[in-house]
Order: structure tokens, then sequence, then C-alpha cells
């Protein structure tokens, strides 16, 4: 599935790393910034997290709750939150359902591994439609904060 521009976001709920079921519907009313990433403890996930963490109050500053998710259990997205001190919410998909809504999910990875989450970044607005979506082949690639943060300011404006 290809997520457009201006649809409803697929609604989803998935446990955080403290155990709790988190809804997208839970954050209305607030804009999202919802980071697909293929492994916890892996270089390029962890530079592209902490970079979101080191500027979480540019997040806060434009209503946006930023929401990681990739297809580790609870237990090791908990371990990661913990050692990288993330202050935002990591999501276990761990069945793969809500990555393969947003076709956010490799058939094939690395080391013959099959669905695993591609590095995406998708921006929902306040009323639940995306307004911003970069699904990346390329593991090694960083999202476009620039264009995601441009996208974030223009919604508040």
């Amino acid at each position: 599935m290809i997520i457009e521009i201006g649809q409803q976001a697929p609604e989803f709920s998935l446990h955080d790393s403290d155990k709790n079921k988190v809804s997208l519907s839970d954050f209305k009313g607030k804009n999202i910034l919802l980071l697909f990433f293929p492994q916890a403890f892996t270089g390029v996930c962890t530079k592209e997290l902490c970079t979101v963490r080191d500027d979480i109050s540019r997040y806060s500053n434009v209503n946006a709750q930023v929401l990681g998710i990739s297809v580790d259990s609870v237990f090791t997205l908990g371990k990661y939150k913990e050692e990288q001190q993330f202050n935002f919410p990591l999501l276990s998909d761990f069945n793969k359902d809500v990555s393969a809504a947003y076709g956010s999910l490799y058939t094939e990875w690395i080391l013959d591994m099959k669905g695993v989450s591609k590095r995406s970044a998708f921006v929902i607005n306040k009323d639940g439609k995306v307004c911003y979506a970069e699904v990346l082949e390329s593991a090694g690639d960083m999202p476009d904060f620039k264009a995601i943060n441009e996208k974030l300011d223009s919604l508040n404006v």
C-alpha cells in the first residue's frame, strides 16, 4: 500500500516500550511525526532518533507528538529507549501490520531478514490527514528533516 498526501492516516494501536497500548487517535488535535525505523541499536537508526531526541523542543513548540515505530519487541525497545534516553514513545509493530499499512515494510532486507520496517517519515495533521510522506528504500538514508520541519511549521501558521 502506498500512503497518499491528503488521505486519512491509517489508525493503529500498538504497545509502547512501557507495555501500554498507544493508538494514533490518542493524539487527535496534535500534529504527529511518525518515524518508522528498521531496528533498534543500529547506527543509522540511533543517529536518526537521537537527532529527534536532541531537538524535541522544536517538535513540542509546533504541537507535534513524535512516535517511533519498529518491528522490535517491546522489551528490546524498552532497553533501547532507556540506553539512549529517548523522550518520545517507541512502539512495537512486532506483527508488522502497521508498517504494512503505511507501505513501510521490506519484504527482504539484509542477512535474509524479511518483514523489517523501512525507514520512513510521515507527518499527520491535527485532523488525522497525512500531509508529508517519505519512504526510503535504502536503510542507510536519513529522512529529510529540513522538509519535515518546514511541513510541521506550516501546519501551525
